[in-house]
């Protein structure tokens, strides 16, 4: 029998896009700044340098302020707009170290932030509406899904796995033999790289922690990934556990309808 599990608390996808626009009003705030010095004393030179960079921020605030504003009308028309999409990206890329600065700053949970962020990612990820064969989807689940007293390591070998239900990754398989899709259980970053070589997904349903989430969204960019949350009753890496409707809820909106099972 499985032990009662711990839900996670709801987080707001509000709250990453106001640190987001926070960001850019630092940054703005820093080239403002920058302005500022340049009409006080100093060398030609210098003045030339200082022009150069004034003009490298404002293009890329307003590469920024286009990135926020594609996030911002995508997610309240829940239609995508193509030509902002590398803007979009750019933008999460470049602020969201700062993101999390700035959570830091006013003392805000940095895994709330980062489960806004998933939030945020699951939204814009919805709205490309993508459909996909079995074959170009991927799972990729965390090792600690698997029962920590489990002499059958998965890691290595999948199909180690006795299906006798202690835990959750036998859950996994059935998904996977349902639908006829790749899953993989990794231990990290390196190994989870080493699956979307191996199987070169046009998508990704991920299962991890806040932090890992949010690090492999961001690194499986431009591959759309639809991030599920683990449950954590025992604390993190340790006899996890993952919403089964969830999961599967995301692999269906991938998966074609002609190729989904019964």
């Amino acid at each position: 029998m499985f032990e009662s599990s711990v839900a996670q608390p709801q987080v707001k996808k509000r709250l990453f896009i106001g640190l987001l626009l926070t960001s850019l009003l630092t940054i703005v705030g820093l080239t403002l700044l920058l302005w500022y010095l340049f009409f006080q004393p100093a060398t030609i030179i210098q003045k030339a340098v200082l022009i150069i960079f004034i003009g490298a921020i404002i293009l890329t605030v307003l590469v920024i302020a286009f990135g926020i504003g594609g996030i911002v009308f995508t997610i309240w028309r829940a239609k995508t707009i193509n030509f902002l999409q590398p803007m979009m990206r750019i933008s999460i890329s470049l602020l969201f170290p700062v993101v999390v600065g700035l959570g830091r700053l006013f003392k805000i949970d940095i895994d709330k932030i980062r489960g806004s962020f998933i939030e945020v990612n699951n939204q814009l990820v919805k709205t490309k509406r993508l459909k996909v064969r079995p074959s170009q989807l991927l799972i990729l689940a965390p090792h600690c899904l698997q029962k920590s007293s489990c002499p059958h390591k998965i890691t290595n070998d999948i199909n180690n796995c006795k299906r006798c239900g202690s835990c959750t990754v036998d859950e996994l398989l059935k998904i996977r033999d349902r639908y006829k899709v790749n899953i993989g259980f990794a231990t990290g970053g390196t190994l989870a790289r080493k699956y979307v070589k191996e199987y070169k997904p046009k998508a990704i349903v991920a299962v991890a922690c806040e932090r890992d989430l949010a690090s492999g969204i961001r690194d499986s960019t431009p591959i759309p990934v639809l991030g599920v949350l683990n449950e954590r009753p025992f604390g993190p890496c340790f006899n996890t556990k993952v919403s089964i409707p969830k999961l599967e809820e995301a692999v269906k909106y991938f998966i074609e309808e002609d190729y989904r099972g019964s």
